[in-house]
């Protein structure tokens, strides 16, 4: 009982100081970031009508595979707008710099760095993490019959790996939300390339359901399903770019 509970604990400061480095790398502020708490609140906003929806949809029509579909239907979203950012994002951004005046594209340019660094943790730490426990297992089978080795290694394997593997779990899952939020820390190049990488996401991930077939009910509710998130976080997006145009002065041209 009291083992369970020491390794309760240390999982869950492990998943706080995971979520606290997550939260570092992809929502520090910075120079290029514009807060502004009303498109945050709009957001937000957005979000919290776009969940009651679906659940309203769902409560009405059904859904194929039931609620646990529809978790397990957000819980690949979570994993897969992130791999569709760093996929889809460089064309996306690649046109964003070609749309700016001559004049400001080597700056915009130089400013890439801090969107690969981003995407550099994201994917290295997972990695890392996990090549780290490969080989220590490979180590382990090369020096199979040297029995202290073997046990050295198969203690530090539990001591060092299993709680590693937990922590880079943890990043992944707090970075995966905060990285698709904050696009990959693209405000440092310009501030207004988060709201259309957002919009273009969002169409790129409702494509991609498309495999999935259209939500349950009438033809007009279907079609209402499938183009209403999109379109609202589109319009919530260039209402964001009005508003950093506006209040702001961010402006991609002139």
């Amino acid at each position: 009982m009291a083992l369970r509970h020491l390794l309760k604990a240390n999982g869950l400061s492990l998943a706080r100081h995971a979520r606290r480095h997550a939260h570092g790398i992809f929502a520090a502020p910075s120079p290029g970031r514009v807060t502004d708490p009303v498109i945050g609140r709009v957001q937000k906003a957005r979000a919290v009508a776009g969940a009651l929806t679906t659940f309203l949809l769902i409560s009405v029509y059904g859904v194929d595979g039931g609620w646990s579909a529809v978790f397990e239907d957000g819980f690949t979203k979570l994993f897969l707008a992130p791999l569709v950012l760093i996929l889809v994002g460089p064309l996306v951004i690649a046109a964003f710099i070609w749309y700016a005046p001559p004049q400001h594209r080597p700056v915009l340019r130089s400013r890439l760095r801090y969107p690969l660094k981003a995407i550099g943790w994201y994917l290295g730490i997972p990695l890392g993490a996990i090549g780290a426990v490969l080989l220590l297992l490979l180590l382990s089978k090369v020096l199979e019959g040297i029995l202290v080795l073997q046990a050295v290694i198969g203690l530090a394997v539990l001591v060092a790996g299993v709680p590693l593997l937990l922590w880079a779990g943890s990043f992944l899952f707090f970075a995966s939300g905060a990285a698709a939020r904050y696009a990959f820390n693209t405000a440092d190049v310009h501030a207004a390339l988060p709201a259309v990488l957002t919009a273009v996401l969002v169409w790129v991930l409702n494509a991609a359901q498309l495999g999935d077939g259209l939500p349950n009910g009438p033809v007009a509710v279907q079609i209402a399903a499938f183009l209403g998130g999109p379109l609202s976080v589109t319009a919530v997006s260039y209402w964001e770019l009005h508003v950093l145009r506006t209040r702001y002065g961010v402006r991609v041209r002139g």
